[in-house]
């Protein structure tokens, strides 16, 4: 379907959305989440990607935060309805059942840096420039920025960047683990796409069962996360990905991984 705020793109099983608001530094208003939560839905349907990288349009930003044009307007409710929004499509992007690489260009600010770490990793250019900086307009982070970032980051390193709003560059952003990797902004969208590919050419069930173990792991205690391992393990072992794996290493040639996440 068409959108207004959003382009989509498929190259084989490799899909690309890029928050296309330049002018307004990729700013997430209500249109952009309905579009996003929209494309998503397709996405999480559609069997032949295997593979999601988001951006953002122009060199300036990622996405500079959320539209605060429309913040400014909203009454209690009405910013409880856009915040929620707001999750429902972070968290969308969290469980897709394929992983999500964020190509994250100049400033990912408030949304922005939310919507990143919503993504499986971070890969960014020299230039970017992060943070959460909801708290100068009196207000915090609502897209759930006060809980991924503390989960990656830890609790202390979380607390000091929102309670002061200060931005971080790229290579302190590397060094806290919140960005994987750090490139030249013209070598960004190479590096992205050869790690999309080298993901892509992995089976449908394992990378699902990857990072659901993974992510779901990371709120449990340890025994409990091993036993969703063993669980995801087995289920790895009944699809014919497993089959043909551990056929093709035995043979000496390259596995055609050929499952699907339906049957």
């Amino acid at each position: 379907m068409p959108y207004e705020t959003i382009l989509y793109e498929q190259a084989g099983d490799i899909a690309t959305i890029t928050i296309n608001r330049p002018k307004s530094l990729n700013a997430l208003n209500s249109q952009v989440l309905q579009e996003l939560n929209q494309a998503l839905d397709q996405i999480a349907e559609n069997q032949d990607i295997r593979v999601l990288i988001l951006t953002g349009a122009g060199e300036k930003a990622f996405v500079a935060g959320a539209d605060i044009g429309e913040l400014s307007t909203l009454n209690p409710l009405q910013a409880r309805y856009f915040a929620k929004n707001g999750h429902a499509v972070m968290n969308k992007l969290q469980e897709l059942p394929m992983p999500v690489i964020a190509a994250v260009n100049g400033f990912a600010l408030g949304g922005g840096l939310e919507i990143a770490l919503s993504c499986d990793f971070i890969y960014a250019s020299e230039n970017v420039k992060i943070g959460l900086p909801e708290i100068n307009l009196g207000i915090i982070p609502g897209f759930g920025g006060t809980q991924r970032l503390a989960r990656i980051v830890g609790k202390n390193l979380a607390k000091e960047m929102i309670f002061t709003g200060k931005m971080m560059g790229a290579e302190e952003a590397g060094q806290k683990g919140i960005i994987n990797r750090v490139l030249p902004a013209d070598q960004l969208m190479a590096e992205v796409q050869k790690t999309a590919a080298a993901m892509a050419a992995k089976g449908r069930v394992s990378l699902n069962a990857a990072k659901k173990s993974i992510n779901n792991g990371m709120d449990v205690d340890l025994a409990s996360g091993c036993e969703m391992e063993i669980n995801a393990f087995a289920l790895c072992m009944a699809s014919e990905d497993a089959k043909e794996g551990t056929s093709a290493f035995l043979e000496k040639r390259t596995p055609a991984f050929k499952a699907g996440l339906k049957g």
